[in-house]
């Protein structure tokens, strides 16, 4: 189990639904570095059947601001 204190939580726009509930997700790393990562939703978000449609803005956590993947933690 990861540390939740030294997880990254950033905030993108989904472009994309892709087949398995992954979404490519571009996110603003650091200024004007935009870039895209593979989100999937976290258990709570599927738990409680919230839908993510391209366009929302999300909220993902990542273990390093430049990994590839994340979870979409929340929908704003």
């Amino acid at each position: 189990m990861t540390n939740n204190s030294k997880l990254v939580r950033i905030e993108g726009i989904v472009e994309e639904a892709l087949p398995g509930l992954i979404f490519r997700v571009k996110v603003n790393v650091g200024g004007s570095d935009e870039r895209e990562v593979l989100g999937h939703p976290a258990g709570k978000m599927k738990l409680y059947r919230i839908r993510i449609i391209p366009g929302d803005k999300v909220l993902l956590e990542m273990p390093d601001p430049n990994d590839r993947r994340g979870r979409i933690v929340r929908r704003l």
